[in-house]
């Protein structure tokens, strides 16, 4: 048989469909030497695959993603390789794809923030492409043969807005990878970022769902009114979205003590991780959430939001508080930064709760849907 993967998401992001499609692909090309793969690469990406397994070809697609080309060209493409099942990582199905597909959709996040505040775009142009999003969603849920999402709380909520039938949605939970062995030492970072204090961490986009400006606000109350000596920490490329946040943070005065480090190469994140305090999570919702379960990787604490699905993922590894209540999220933090029994508590849950999570099993199990998809 001939399946399909659209990898043009492909590539080693840390979170989202690039981190999702480079799993499945290298993890696919481990536990299947039957059936042939063709993989759709885009020019950037073309490079970063490469096969170690016969069986997987890969594709040229360069075509750009929620883009008119993507909707006319990807179909051809896709004809052309005589695939018998097509899977595409993420809702982006080009609605004039008539052949067998699967479609993997991790969240309905952007429909639950369809508001201009989260965009940078004009009018006009942001309801054409809130238009073009329900549309191309609306059609990869209905003529999929299958639809995959992360959680629990995800498919209910794909089953609820899309009446579609239960057994049409799986649910193949995501992972993170093991921790990596730290030889470096953290003073450099520190400096370079004026770290002068034990710190609260948040690993990220900037997001409005993130809930961060919530963050800001609870963090200086803990600083100000609980005088905890602590600095906050986000680890993130810079964006409009994190651009509007540190000029909150420089209107609460808080520019001393929230650091926004831009984006961190892969070999410094772990540093992060193993020499915060406290690892943050305050958002709105979430698909999956998979920064916190990295961090619970290198023994850090988490403190999260209880918004969905985060205590599905996260369990009883983690402390919780209403994202929607500054105080709640003040309470919480203060307790993990005071209390050193309950802090150790969540180091050993946590680092025993990672292991119930595994990129193998999420490809497995993908692996025999496509199997039922096509016998």
């Amino acid at each position: 048989m001939r399946i399909g993967i659209d990898a043009r998401f492909y590539g080693p992001t840390r979170t989202g469909p690039g981190r999702y499609t480079q799993k499945l692909v290298d993890h696919l090309q481990e536990i299947d030497q039957e059936n042939t793969y063709l993989i759709f690469l885009k020019k950037d990406n073309w490079d970063s695959f490469k096969p170690k397994n016969p069986n997987f070809i890969k594709v040229l697609a360069d075509y750009r993603w929620y883009s008119l080309a993507e909707q006319i060209f990807m179909p051809l493409k896709i004809s052309r390789a005589k695939v018998d099942l097509m899977h595409f990582p993420h809702f982006n199905v080009p609605i004039f794809y008539f052949g067998r597909f699967i479609v993997t959709i991790h969240d309905l996040i952007i429909t639950h923030f369809p508001t201009r505040k989260a965009t940078t775009l004009g009018p006009l142009l942001y309801k054409a492409k809130q238009l073009g999003y329900r549309l191309v969603i609306w059609f990869a849920a209905k003529r999929s043969k299958k639809v995959i999402t992360v959680s629990k709380f995800s498919k209910q909520e794909i089953i609820k807005h899309f009446g579609l039938p239960d057994e049409k949605v799986a649910v193949t939970y995501e992972a993170c990878d093991p921790p990596k062995i730290l030889n470096d030492s953290f003073k450099e970072l520190a400096r370079k970022f004026q770290i002068t204090k034990p710190f609260l961490l948040y690993v990220g986009n900037t997001y409005p769902h993130k809930n961060l400006e919530r963050m800001l606000a609870a963090f200086r109350k803990l600083v100000r009114n609980e005088q905890l000596n602590i600095q906050l920490v986000l680890v993130g490329k810079e964006d409009y979205f994190s651009k509007r946040l540190k000029a909150k943070a420089e209107e609460l005065e808080l520019k001393d003590d929230v650091i926004f480090t831009g984006f961190v190469a892969d070999q410094e994140l772990p540093l992060f991780y193993k020499n915060a305090s406290l690892y943050v999570f305050p958002s709105s919702i979430e698909g999956f959430g998979l920064p916190p379960l990295e961090a619970m990787s290198y023994g850090l604490p988490v403190a999260s939001s209880n918004a969905p699905c985060l205590p599905e993922i996260l369990q009883d590894a983690a402390e919780y508080f209403n994202p929607t209540e500054i105080d709640d999220i003040v309470r919480v933090i203060k307790r993990l930064i005071i209390d050193e029994r309950l802090k150790d508590k969540l180091k050993t849950k946590g680092i025993e709760h990672v292991e119930k999570f595994s990129w193998k099993k999420m490809v497995e199990r993908t692996h025999s849907i496509y199997l039922q998809k096509i016998t």
